[in-house]
């Protein structure tokens, strides 16, 4: 019984997972003018729902991969091949009540006006290619937790997630997280709840992209020091701990090694 139900968590997970980037693309692609409609609880109240809603995506999506966290999850009982879906099941929730309990409002920000609104549109298309490219590159299977359960449910030994310096990579850290910026930011018609949305989920993008440096440098050491110092993590920037962090050399008795300025 304990198999069946691995089996089917894993298969159902990812049926949500599914689910989940299909609204997903239709929250974020934003109303047309004519259908943008007033929340009935009130201007204030829906910003202050709406950016709960947005932590409420956010901030799990961040506690729950930092290895402390998991390394606790994973000795209080849940399986280590199944850590991932169950990742992944907590990320589809958290959008998944964000989407269907948004307040919108009707006070527009901002719009882009035609033709531009098609260029926005169009680059809103391509973010979305951008966002599953840096997924192939990194391991789409890893994201939603299927490799490993694949290997589980195979009775195969459990891989080793390596980290291939390749494509977008070459040029900056943080391509996935560069692409969804680009699904919050590119939208014709921006009203206050999408403010809202842009400015919260933007700071957990840049703020996740400092921790996601940190957790790997805690798995790959040496290693992803130095690629820090080669990469920055998003174009452009140059200072601070999503430019390039220069590692700074210590004199040992046997020699030299390189630690994390």
């Amino acid at each position: 019984m304990s198999r069946l139900f691995g089996l089917f968590f894993g298969v159902a997970t990812h049926v949500l997972f599914a689910f989940t980037v299909w609204h997903l693309f239709w929250f974020l692609k934003g109303p047309l003018p004519e259908d943008v409609r007033m929340s009935p609880v009130g201007l204030g109240a829906s910003l202050g729902i709406d950016t709960l809603l947005a932590l409420s995506f956010a901030v799990p999506h961040s506690v729950f991969l930092m290895p402390s966290v998991r390394r606790r999850l994973v000795s209080a009982g849940l399986f280590a091949p199944f850590y991932g879906c169950f990742y992944c099941v907590v990320s589809c929730a958290t959008l998944l009540l964000t989407i269907f309990c948004w307040q919108p409002t009707t006070v527009v920000a901002w719009r882009w006006v035609a033709p531009l609104d098609r260029v926005v549109t169009a680059a809103f298309a391509a973010s979305w290619v951008g966002l599953f490219y840096s997924l192939y590159l990194t391991g789409l299977g890893w994201q939603t937790g299927w490799t490993p359960w694949w290997h589980w449910a195979r009775g195969l030994p459990q891989p080793k997630r390596l980290f291939v310096e390749r494509g977008a990579y070459r040029f900056l850290r943080h391509p996935v997280y560069l692409s969804f910026l680009g699904l919050i930011w590119f939208t014709p018609l921006v009203t206050l709840d999408r403010v809202v949305l842009i400015a919260v989920w933007s700071t957990y993008i840049f703020v996740g992209s400092a921790i996601k440096d940190g957790r790997l440098v805690h798995f790959m050491g040496d290693t992803y020091r130095e690629y820090q110092a080669r990469v920055p993590g998003y174009p452009g920037v140059g200072f601070g701990p999503l430019g390039r962090v220069q590692p700074r050399i210590l004199s040992t008795s046997d020699g030299t090694r390189v630690v994390r300025r």
